[in-house]
């Protein structure tokens, strides 16, 4: 587990634009929020946009959530002034767009180290297909990467794709990025889903996404936060089986074995090591909900 290792169940993007939006996200039970200055924001409101996030984040009273910005692209005329404005004020993270090889993650952490943020944690966003092929070296160009967060909003425009149920045009950029982040002991969340009332369709997302490995969805509505916090939360079944990997094989070790059967599987190093990270994220889990309670 990395040092930034903490539950991103839930990702909700909360646009800078809107005050009351970026102040309902305090009563909300998203794992993390990310207030947004990026590209759903019109360019008649990007500057206020920073002026209320910077705000809203000097004021706090976001709870337990991870408080994430989003800063535009460092080609833009606000990315360097976003990130000047943001390096120091109380961010838990700050998130990179449009970043699709590992100069472009090195030169937007090189702006942030000029603003004051030498030691903020960073997410990057993997929205194109460069940034896909490109994941492994993403990944790799820094420890101080806490998230890799899927736009699979955008990569389904630039792939040509159709939006499917079973997410099947997406399945193979999905893996890919992944491996990556799982290569390098990386976080790495899902997309959102733009229709947002078709909480069928994200259900199902979630818990694919889940099985898949991601650690979370991101998303657009707090109507969807029940649905991914509940597909993410691991289940007292889980819960119960690796406590019980845990023992059955610290016993067969004593006893000189290096395997053992639990619940007709067979039980080895690698389970131990994902039952415990299993048992200390649904802790985590626990002490967050006790938080936003």
């Amino acid at each position: 587990m990395n040092n930034y290792f903490r539950p991103r169940r839930s990702m909700l993007y909360v646009p800078g634009c809107n005050t009351r939006y970026l102040e309902k996200a305090r009563s909300l039970p998203a794992d993390s929020v990310i207030l947004d200055l990026g590209d759903p924001i019109l360019i008649s409101a990007k500057e206020i946009s920073r002026q209320n996030v910077v705000a809203a984040v000097k004021h706090g009273g976001y709870r337990a959530s991870e408080v994430v910005i989003r800063v535009n692209d460092l080609d833009s005329p606000w990315g360097h002034d976003d990130i000047k404005a943001v390096a120091s004020i109380g961010a838990d993270a700050i998130l990179f767009s449009h970043i699709e090889s590992r100069v472009g993650l090195l030169r937007a952490l090189e702006a942030l180290d000029q603003a004051g943020g030498q030691d903020m944690p960073v997410m990057v966003m993997i929205e194109s297909p460069l940034a896909v092929l490109h994941a492994e070296e993403i990944a790799s160009a820094s420890d101080r990467i806490a998230c890799m967060v899927m736009a699979t909003s955008d990569l389904t425009s630039q792939l040509h794709a159709h939006t499917t149920r079973d997410r099947i045009p997406l399945l193979t950029s999905l893996s890919m990025v992944i491996l990556a982040a799982r290569a390098y002991n990386r976080a790495v969340v899902d997309g959102i889903n733009s229709h947002f009332k078709d909480i069928e369709s994200f259900e199902y997302a979630c818990r694919l996404g889940r099985d898949m490995g991601f650690d979370g969805k991101s998303m657009v509505h707090p109507l969807q936060l029940t649905y991914a916090n509940d597909a993410f939360t691991p289940k007292p079944s889980e819960v119960k089986t690796a406590r019980e990997i845990i023992s059955a094989l610290s016993e067969a070790n004593a006893a000189g074995r290096g395997t053992v059967v639990v619940n007709d599987r067979l039980v080895e190093r690698h389970n131990i090591e994902a039952a415990e990270r299993l048992l200390e994220l649904n802790e985590m889990i626990a002490k967050l909900e006790e938080e936003h309670a």
